[in-house]
């Protein structure tokens, strides 16, 4: 496995697959960002990173497209559709050496199942506007594969999270809240098991089209956080009933929303083995990379 993979959405997913050993022994990386400063600021070693403002057609990539072997989308839709289909399909066409498209989607795609156990074969249902874009995309990719006879992969992940990006980080800056809803749990997904579901789909051995990308445990968010500020050894935040956490419109929309995970299809299918299967494992690996910086 060996080529170039190009990143259209250079973002917490992507750069975590780029650090990978496996991947930057074999692969040159190119990536897309709407931010200057991070065009500038992940610039490296067998790393071609490209602002762009996903509106317009950019030369830089239509060149760097030529050349890709392995294609990562990871950029939201809008109401247009999928920017990088709508700029760039007729330049993927044309593109001999592309063996393999992943987009990655949210199981927001599902909406809210009443805490039912969720698998590949339950249909979609999206509330917000935004899962039905994902839907769109979703459907426009695969459809893509089809009529050229590629290889396209679509992973709905659950909430991302890693060091960074964490109760861990939340409750350091003083941000963290403990929301409590009767009943409602979340699934999530460390961002290093991302890359491994990712680096063993892009090897070709897996079977399905779509793959759920979460752990194995849906947790009440309240309960992460009480674990995150006891590996800290600090005093849980006060908890706080949904009705008055004073919650944006998008994060209500989360809390409207129950639906509980399986993700067997990455490990039988893909034969992915989840580094951090609940949130105790990867939060105490955050705690612990914290402590060693």
């Amino acid at each position: 496995m060996t080529g170039q993979l190009f990143c259209y959405g250079f973002g917490f997913s992507a750069q975590a697959l780029a650090r990978r050993n496996d991947i930057r022994k074999h692969f040159d990386i190119v990536g897309t960002t709407r931010s200057r400063e991070a065009e500038s600021n992940l610039q490296g070693p067998g790393r071609t990173i490209f602002c762009v403002d996903g509106v317009k057609r950019d030369n830089r990539v239509v060149n760097a497209l030529r050349s890709t072997t392995h294609l990562l989308v990871s950029a939201s839709p809008d109401d247009n559709g999928d920017p990088m289909l709508r700029l760039y399909k007729d330049v993927l066409r044309e593109t001999s050496t592309l063996t393999w498209v992943g987009y990655l989607s949210t199981i927001g795609v599902y909406g809210d199942q009443n805490n039912c156990w969720v698998d590949e074969s339950t249909p979609v249902a999206p509330l917000s506007q935004r899962a039905k874009r994902r839907v769109l995309s979703e459907k426009e990719w695969l459809d893509f594969g089809d009529e050229d006879g590629l290889s396209v992969q679509v992973f709905r992940l659950a909430g991302i999270y890693g060091s960074g990006r964490s109760v861990i980080d939340k409750l350091l800056s003083g941000t963290a809240r403990r929301i409590e809803k009767t009943g409602q749990v979340f699934n999530r997904i460390h961002v290093e098991d991302i890359a491994n579901v990712l680096i063993a789909a892009m090897t070709g051995c897996g079977k399905h089209r779509i793959y759920n990308v979460s752990d194995d445990e849906p947790a009440p968010p309240q309960d992460v956080v009480a674990y995150g500020a006891e590996l800290l050894g600090m005093k849980p935040p006060p908890l706080i009933a949904f009705e008055q956490a004073g919650l944006s419109a998008m994060g209500r929309s989360f809390y409207g929303e129950q639906r509980r995970m399986r993700n067997e299809r990455i490990k039988t299918d893909l034969g992915a083995v989840l580094q951090y299967p609940t949130f105790r494992e990867g939060l105490r690996a955050i705690v612990r990379d914290k402590g060693s910086k």
